[in-house]
């Protein structure tokens, strides 16, 4: 199933909104949950361990080109309303952020699909406002939760341009380990893939 040329966003007036609302006058945060954290793209200033209240991490995106085909869809991790989130924030000099902000454009937002928004971000040294990319329950990109037998078979078979959705989650998982995060949720995957010999 592929989504509709119609239900895609134009993700130019997201961009030139979500930097209005920046301005430009202090450092650009941004918050990593998932490859964001092992694959940032971006050089920062500062990094810190953070909590998002509101939000949780879930494997419930359908990816059909990065980690799976049209025909074999993948899925990747977005943010969805409920919950808690622990993940890592990033600063990006301001003087860099405009620049940066539409290097993440290029990689999150290529068909509007995430909805930008700016998330009060808990950290051990005070609150920050930072970038997250979160996915409404209304997006036709959002799965809901699957049942195991599914999810087995999508971590089985989807590879994508940047490889398999399996990958994607063991990469994950082993980035907020390093961090030291646990996540109930990724580690319950994890194990889900040990335990049907998906792993090596």
């Amino acid at each position: 199933m592929t989504v509709p040329v119609s239900k895609l966003r134009d993700p130019a007036p997201l961009l030139a909104h979500t930097l209005a609302t920046w301005g430009g006058h202090s450092d650009l945060w941004v918050f990593g949950y998932a490859s964001l954290i092992w694959r940032p793209e971006f050089e920062s200033e500062e990094e810190r361990p953070a909590a998002v209240h509101g939000w949780h991490r879930a494997l419930q995106m359908r990816s059909r080109v990065n980690r799976g085909t049209p025909e074999c869809p993948g899925l990747v991790f977005a943010l969805v309303r409920g919950g808690s989130c622990r993940g890592m924030v990033y600063r990006i000099d301001k003087s860099r952020g405009h620049a940066e902000m539409e290097r993440l454009w290029l990689r999150e937002m290529v068909t509007g699909v995430y909805d930008p928004r700016w998330l009060n971000c808990r950290t051990a040294h005070g609150p920050v406002r930072a970038l997250g990319f979160t996915l409404s329950h209304n997006s036709p990109s959002h799965t809901g939760p699957l049942p195991d037998a599914q999810m087995i078979e999508i971590l089985r078979s989807a590879n994508g341009r940047f490889g398999s959705t399996l990958d994607y989650l063991l990469h994950t998982a082993n980035s907020l380990r390093s961090c030291g995060i646990r996540d109930r949720d990724v580690e319950r995957l994890v194990k889900l893939a040990q335990a049907h010999a998906l792993t090596g």
